[in-house]
Formats: C-alpha cells, sequence, structure tokens
C-alpha cells in the first residue's frame, strides 16, 4: 500500500470523484504551482467505493477553487493547519462563471469579440446562462473538462 505523507499547511481537496483528479489538477493550473502537490486516485473510500484527491502542501491558496462547486457537488475542501484539520468546506456552485466556460453559441458576442469576457450567471432554475445570448448550458453528462473549456488569457 502506498503511503503519502500528512500535510502540516494547506489543502486537501477530497471526494474527488474517481478517475477525475487529473482533470481537476490541470484545471487548477496546479502544474504551476511551486509547492507541493500529490495527485492519489483511486484511493479506497468508505462513502464512495473510490476516490481520488489532491493535497496541496503550503500557505497559496490556489486561484479558481471557486469551480469545485461547479464541477462536482461531492468534494470537499480540507483546510490543514499545523498538522491539524482547520475547516472542512463543501463549495457550492458560484453565482457567476468568468472566463471559466465558453459559450457555444456561434451568434454570441463572444465567439466574435475575442477579448470580451465569457460570464454566466445562475439563474432561478439552477442553470448557467450566457449574459450576452441568454445561452442555457448543460453540464450534468459533461466530463470536468467538457464543463469547463477553459478560456486562458
Amino acid at each position: 500500500m502506498l503511503k503519502v505523507e500528512s500535510i502540516q499547511n494547506g489543502i486537501v481537496i477530497d471526494h474527488i470523484t474517481a478517475g477525475k483528479g487529473m482533470e481537476i489538477y490541470r484545471l487548477l493550473d496546479l502544474e504551476a504551482s511551486s509547492q507541493s502537490v500529490a495527485l492519489l486516485q483511486n484511493v479506497k473510500s468508505r462513502k464512495y467505493g473510490t476516490k481520488d484527491l489532491i493535497k496541496i502542501e503550503g500557505t497559496t491558496v490556489p486561484s479558481r477553487l471557486d469551480i469545485l462547486g461547479y464541477l462536482d457537488d461531492k468534494i470537499s475542501l480540507i483546510y490543514i493547519q499545523n498538522g491539524t484539520v482547520d475547516k472542512k468546506v463543501h463549495p457550492v456552485p458560484p453565482k457567476e462563471l468568468k472566463n471559466v466556460i465558453r459559450c457555444q453559441n456561434p451568434r454570441c458576442i463572444t465567439s466574435i469579440e475575442t477579448d470580451c469576457d465569457h460570464i454566466f450567471r445562475m439563474s432561478s432554475s439552477g442553470k448557467y446562462r450566457c449574459i450576452y445570448c441568454n445561452q442555457e448550458i448543460h453540464m450534468k453528462s459533461q466530463s470536468y473538462t467538457d464543463k469547463c473549456a477553459m478560456v486562458r488569457r
């Protein structure tokens, strides 16, 4: 059995759907991080059978953690300080996604204007809509990478 040391200070992204940890790793751009990062895949879980998790050692919080609530409602963020759990958070889908996904409507202004921010807001029905053309995105059946047709700037 593989043994990974516990972290003293940092964040654990836990309960990632098994096999999806690498997608989260890429979407959060953790390969560019100067902090120690451990990605564990297909870890045994009493609750889910198997899961992935990511341990990030250090005090710098990765940007875009807000997208985790959009990606997977099972994910937990565990903040570690001095070797103990400081707090555990279940991220909720953000009310707005900015430059996370692309509008698929070919007539949308974002398809023409390359400098235009891609902004989606959650509607009262709990679905995201483009603020420019009102195009609704369907996300339940998509992979993480498909959900986040990331807008690189």
